[in-house]
């Protein structure tokens, strides 16, 4: 894997703006690049100089071309123009308040985030509040961690609830609403199973009629009477339900009748109630009522409940006096992976990945724990806006979004991960060179690189033979050293007898020639610390690894991840995990961050984080994303 990381970088040159090896082409490119936008920014900046003053229109230009500003997107653009601007003109509010609801069955994922962000962000833009509640009606799937994670999660993210409220709270509440819904002849208890239940809704393909059971013709009472023999365990689980006397004729789904109140299967004690309920609403009443309690003004879901909007607003108009206003926003999804619960537990089930927290997944865990800032999810998002359309994001597209963010704003060093030794036969002295941790930002301050006689490279920067088309280290050839005051060549090496490996390599300063070298390579200096490395890569082979026949399962990835267990790390790696978190996002700010907070980009190779597994004197590291590719590397 060494070899295939560094490889590609035979013929590629250091991009000194972004850290990044490059092919010569590519380098020649960007710089040219760079120069039209600088010089058209001289110009603007000159024309709009010339515009304002009082002096001659054929004053020279300026010596020193502006360089020009990073392109920046306005965090509020999602919520002043398009599809939520709209919202909000329909319903203006003074006091908005918007929900975010979460069952708590499970770990949340990529698309959550964007749900995260658009119902807090909404409320914030629009000077309102966020309720954080949990949807907590179904026991029988329900774990306390899920609440807990899920409540550390949006905080990562950078978020604080104004309230945090659990549907539960209700319970007594919403039972008494279904007592009023039966006396108004809304409401009927059904001893229908599944298969009777789709026979009456048309049928397998729809084309059938539609039509009642009998149980919709019981009279008040005896729906009271059962509804309150459900409520006293007189009914085995799933052997009667609460069903809403809707309108089966309507072309709705959602209007056909669905249920109010079931019996769970499991009947598990209730995380926050114990044993006192033995039947539980469903989503789609508690859902409305619980918005109406709370007083949310906007109701900002994914696009799936689009049908529920009218079931919504139907069940609210007949019990309740506050009317919220549910609006659907396209939901976010991302190719080559799975986010099914059910999927990724099978992938955990068969030891296939480490947990919900591996790093190859994409729960908001597994995502944190790779080593993603909770500001390049926040900026992932906002870039692709919110419209009523779903969106189906290429992998790449993520990542690079991601790298992005990283680029200006995690400090960069040196990382080796298959050491070679190197002596370089004329240093007699050690040496400290002050480094910058990053050419873009002065702020991040500098680091202290000791120039040692023997330093460490990667085994797949020296060849044994040499070659035109390569430009790293061989015998007789010459190379940079990142940071180095003099190139290196190469003078002679050792090898292993038996296996032929290089052992050492003997090399001395090339301070003659003058010439700049072609390629330039990373190293680490001698007693440098160890560190254990993760390199991440997608877990499936495909697109769409659920739509493989056979399932997902057959789509899997033989290298989706790779271990170095003996790399090396420069040592000011210590000052890079002291001044942690990297970068210092609201999310991560007072001590409330982990590991993974501690992000650099490891020169020519990668951007990584610190993992969980990492003790005081044990250093593991993920890889968050590769550098920027081009035609000319191969990562």
């Amino acid at each position: 894997m060494a070899d295939a990381i560094t490889e590609g970088a035979a013929k590629l040159q250091l991009d000194e703006e972004t850290g990044e090896m490059v092919s010569k082409n590519e380098l020649k490119k960007r710089l040219q690049k760079r120069a039209r936008k600088a010089a058209t920014a001289a110009s603007r900046a000159q024309g709009q100089g010339q515009g304002q003053g009082q002096g001659s229109t054929n004053a020279p230009p300026s010596s020193k071309a502006a360089k020009p500003s990073e392109v920046t997107i306005d965090p509020n653009a999602m919520f002043n123009q398009g599809f939520l601007a709209e919202v909000y003109k329909l319903r203006p509010s003074k006091d908005v308040v918007t929900r975010f609801p979460p069952e708590p069955n499970g770990y949340l994922h990529l698309g959550h985030a964007k749900a995260i962000t658009i119902n807090f962000g909404f409320a914030r833009y629009h000077g309102g509040k966020t309720i954080l509640r949990f949807d907590d009606t179904n026991p029988d799937a329900e774990k306390e961690e899920y609440f807990v994670a899920i409540k550390d999660t949006i905080q990562w993210l950078g978020f604080a609830p104004a309230q945090i409220t659990y549907a539960s709270d209700n319970f007594q509440r919403m039972y008494d609403l279904a007592e009023d819904l039966i006396r108004l002849g809304r409401a009927y208890v059904c001893h229908c199973n599944e298969v009777e239940t789709k026979l009456q809704r048309g049928g397998e393909d729809g084309s059938s009629p539609r039509f009642r059971c009998e149980h919709a013709a019981q009279d008040v009472e005896t729906n009271l009477a059962k509804f309150r023999g459900m409520r006293d365990g007189e009914y085995e689980p799933q052997a009667a339900w609460l069903r809403m006397k809707q309108d089966i004729e309507n072309p709705n789904p959602q209007m056909w009748d669905i249920a109010a109140y079931r019996i769970p299967k499991n009947q598990h004690p209730h995380f926050r109630t114990g044993t006192k309920w033995r039947i539980y609403p469903t989503y789609d009443f508690a859902h409305c009522l619980c918005d109406s309690f709370e007083g949310i003004t906007h109701s900002l879901c994914t696009g799936e409940f689009i049908m529920s909007r009218e079931s919504y607003e139907w069940l609210n108009q007949l019990l309740v006096e506050f009317q919220p206003m549910q609006r659907e926003f396209g939901r976010l999804n991302l190719k080559g992976t799975i986010m099914s619960k059910r999927g990724l537990r099978t992938l955990i089930e068969n030891k296939v990945v480490r947990g919900w927290d591996d790093p190859r997944l994409y729960t908001l865990k597994a995502i944190r724990r790779r080593g993603i800032p909770p500001g390049a999810l926040l900026s992932f998002v906002n870039e692709l806006g919110v419209t009523t359309a779903n969106s189906f994001v290429e992998m790449a597209r993520f990542e690079q979004s991601v790298r992005q963010y990283l680029e200006r704003t995690v400090p960069r060093i040196m990382l080796v991960l298959d050491p070679v030794a190197v002596v370089i036969e004329d240093v007699d002295e050690e040496t400290d060179l002050d480094v910058p941790f990053s050419p873009k930002d002065a702020a991040m301050g500098s680091r202290k690189l000791r120039l040692t006689r023997r330093v460490y490279i990667d085994r797949s920067d020296f060849r044994t033979v040499d070659s035109k088309d390569y430009f790293r280290l061989a015998p007789g050839k010459t190379v940079g050293l990142l940071h180095m005051p003099h190139p290196v060549r190469a003078v002679s090496f050792t090898a292993d007898p038996a296996s032929g490996e290089v052992s050492e390599i003997r090399a001395v300063f090339d301070k003659e020639s003058g010439k700049k070298p072609k390629a330039y390579i990373q190293w680490v200096p001698e007693g440098s610390p160890a560190a254990e490395v993760r390199i991440y890569s997608s877990l499936f082979k495909s697109e769409q690894p659920a739509s493989v026949p056979g399932g997902f399962m057959n789509d899997l990835a033989p290298d989706s991840e790779v271990v170095w267990p003996r790399a090396m790390i420069e040592d000011s790696f210590r000052e890079v995990r002291r001044r942690a978190p990297w970068p210092e996002a609201e999310g991560e700010k007072d001590g409330g961050f982990g590991p993974e907070s501690v992000r650099f980009q490891a020169m020519r190779i990668a951007y990584f984080a610190l993992d969980s597994d990492s003790t005081d004197d044990n250093i593991v590291l993920n890889r968050i994303v590769p550098l920027k590719e081009d035609s000319g590397k191969n990562v």
